[in-house]
């Protein structure tokens, strides 16, 4: 079969630069968002709330199969349901940390019932019908719908408010409480809403759990092991 790789087929977008305030705004939201547990009274008025939610469905899919489904949480009852699930596999999580059980514990892994809204971004059943992209890599519909969450998570924070991912939870449990139907799978369990402050660095930073790594550790030339050689060292945010 050949194949053309003519842009002239398809319709395009004028290749517009972003002006230099327009750069740092996209690098800003990167570089600030942040995991947020800590939430402050207050809402999330419809309109933004659909904001985020086209963000996230402009996100980038393999084979173009947009993997992902939203369910808002409203009631205070589902939303107990899901915090109790939370807190039963964070007992769990602790005690498989051996020795740092007492220290896990400590720190506050969900905003559940804090939140001015929960939205829990899900798999739909039928995924094994998209073969593009999946046929060797099947988990790339994980990928992909991950990819949504970040899209969602930088316009939060260009509108000013806090999110947080939760995945302390058995999907077994949840994808029940949510009678979500067979071969679905509940990914994340997200936080949103107004916050007081930005953690000034990630939280489990703050709190001593980990730290970020340098990005030369990561970098490789040519096969795994193998450090870059770079002119400029990687300059801090």
């Amino acid at each position: 079969m050949s194949e053309t790789h003519d842009l002239d087929q398809y319709a395009t977008i004028a290749a517009t630069p972003f002006s230099s305030a327009e750069r740092a705004a996209v690098y800003r939201a990167i570089y600030e968002r942040r995991d947020m547990r800590h939430f402050v009274p207050g809402t999330v008025s419809d309109e933004v709330l659909l904001r985020l939610l086209r963000a996230a469905h402009h996100a980038p899919s393999v084979g173009f199969m947009q993997p992902w489904r939203f369910i808002r949480i409203r009631s205070r009852a589902m939303r107990e349901g899901i915090h109790a699930l939370v807190e039963q596999e964070r007992v769990l999580t602790a005690k498989a940390l051996g020795e740092r059980e007492e220290d896990f514990m400590q720190l506050k892994v969900q905003g559940v019932l804090d939140a001015a809204e929960v939205l829990i971004v899900s798999l739909p059943p039928g995924r094994e019908a998209h073969v593009f992209g999946r046929r060797t890599m099947p988990e790339m519909d994980m990928a992909s719908a991950a990819c949504a969450i970040q899209n969602m998570w930088l316009a939060a924070r260009a509108e000013g408010l806090g999110m947080g991912w939760v995945s302390i939870y058995d999907p077994v449990a949840l994808a029940q409480l949510l009678e979500m139907p067979a071969g679905s799978y509940p990914l994340a369990v997200l936080c949103l809403g107004p916050v007081q402050a930005y953690y000034a660095e990630p939280m489990l930073q703050q709190e001593k759990w980990a730290a970020r790594a340098p990005l030369e550790d990561m970098l490789f030339d040519e096969r795994w092991g193998q450090p870059a050689v770079t002119n400029n060292p990687p300059a801090q945010p």
